[in-house]
């Protein structure tokens, strides 16, 4: 069963559910780190601004199942996206997330982050052959890097890269803040209040309890938006899972890891209620394509005990992240020809520092201003060939999934958002589609959509 360290003991902010109809600017879906952060920045414009969260608290969803890592070196991408963009845009990726991490760490509480750097890391040829390309492309775009071979890891690497002055968060914490600062700028925040329809056309939603918000504009910050028949949205996301762990340790590492070998490992410390915490995880699969997925925390609690020589874990949960074709997520207006819809998705790993970048573009489109990075974030930008690849293959796969699924699980519920199986997920108790990544508890209750609505459970 998950059991997230940064669910722990956190007294969730106190917030009620929606209890009438209300009219508004903006109504923002989804009350993680994306929907509080863009609420905040709306309220602090003079924007009349709604936030709803299915849950019944805010940021208990993928927010509190992250990593904690708050930093621009989302992993080895620079020299992934060098091959679809230019150094200019590359530069601008980069630039938007260490200036959203500043500005937002500016107003954040002190308690809630620390500063550690982040290191690549290798043990590999391979790896290592990876870490080379990327300081090359550090070194094009402009990026300070440093390499080395010295790390507090209990093992020789063959490589690593340094990325100095980033951060790590108590990514619940810090979430609850903004909040706290959004609702005393004006915003309204409900949560227990669950989207069941949006009527676009007509600027209004519906809640399952059958309220109706009216706006002008609506900001679809769900993870995996639930309308997304616009722009194809559904079809070229593919969602992987990876799964995390967290065991009592004496000391708290300066720095915080990601290795880039085949099997990747992710590594940090945290410091909650007076104990350091060693938070380890990694393995990743496409999202409810694996029924046994109890192999792959057996295996990284194998790795704990044996490789960092520290006890079983107290604490384990996994997180699901949505991947674009071209490493990019998706924030900002849909399409130019639907104005009013805004969307925040596809962060492949890296939600924090994304979460803050897209509460800038979105505040900053919806208040007609202009942000640097907000073409190169746009949901509609023109990489036609490989979404379309993409694409192709999640529609693939979503098909083969709904034939296979009547044929080989003929007694599993069907998901609620497109009628796929869904798959009994053994260590995390829950429901998964393989489809497009909806997930029940044991209940048939959604934690995770595109679904809004429950399992039938007979």
């Amino acid at each position: 069963m998950q059991n997230s360290l940064w669910l722990q003991n956190v007294a969730p902010t106190s917030l009620n559910s929606l209890s009438s109809s209300l009219n508004c600017d903006v109504c923002i879906v989804g009350g993680g780190l994306t929907g509080i952060y863009t609420a905040y920045l709306l309220a602090t414009k003079g924007v009349d601004v709604v936030l709803l969260e299915a849950n019944s608290s805010i940021a208990s969803g993928t927010t509190g199942h992250s990593t904690g890592k708050l930093t621009p070196q989302h992993g080895a991408v620079f020299d992934l996206l060098l091959n679809t963009f230019n150094e200019e845009e590359v530069r601008t990726y980069y630039e938007a997330n260490v200036n959203a991490i500043e500005n937002a760490l500016r107003e954040a509480a002190a308690e809630t982050f620390r500063q550690a750097d982040s290191y690549l890391y290798a043990t590999t040829d391979q790896g290592a052959e990876t870490i080379k390309k990327e300081l090359a492309a550090y070194h094009k775009v402009g990026i300070q890097g440093i390499e080395t071979t010295e790390t507090e890891l209990p093992f020789e690497v063959k490589t690593a890269l340094k990325m100095e002055n980033t951060y790590q968060i108590h990514p619940v914490n810090f979430a609850q803040h903004f909040a706290e600062l959004a609702l005393k700028a004006g915003a309204k925040l409900y949560v227990n209040t669950r989207v069941t329809k949006l009527a676009v056309d007509e600027h209004r939603l519906l809640t399952e309890n059958d309220f109706e918000v009216n706006f002008k504009s609506v900001v679809l910050a769900t993870h995996y938006p639930i309308e997304a028949i616009k722009g194809l949205h559904i079809a070229k996301l593919s969602i992987d899972r990876s799964y995390l762990m967290a065991t009592k340790t004496s000391a708290l590492l300066i720095g915080q890891y990601l290795s880039t070998d085949s099997s990747s490992r992710t590594v940090r410390t945290a410091f909650i209620d007076n104990q350091p915490y060693f938070i380890f995880g990694g393995s990743s699969h496409t999202a409810g394509a694996v029924q046994n997925t109890q192999v792959y925390y057996e295996m990284l609690e194998k790795e704990l005990v044996s490789e960092y020589g520290l006890p079983k874990p107290e604490y384990l949960w996994s997180a699901q992240d949505p991947n674009t074709a071209d490493y990019i997520p998706y924030i900002g207006r849909i399409s130019d020809s639907e104005p009013r819809i805004y969307i925040a998705t596809g962060y492949r790993k890296w939600g924090l520092s994304n979460s803050l970048v897209a509460g800038e573009i979105i505040s900053t489109e919806l208040t007609s201003g202009k942000h640097p990075a907000q073409h190169l974030y746009s949901p509609s930008r023109n990489l036609f060939g490989k979404t379309f690849m993409r694409m192709l293959k999640a529609i693939g796969f979503t098909v083969s999934n709904l034939a296979e699924g009547y044929l080989i699980r003929a007694e599993a519920p069907k998901c609620t958002h497109l009628g796929c199986k869904t798959q009994w997920n053994e260590a995390d108790e829950t429901w998964d589609c393989p489809c497009h990544g909806s997930r029940f508890d044991k209940y048939g209750n959604v934690i995770e959509g595109p679904a809004v609505y429950p399992l039938i459970l007979e």
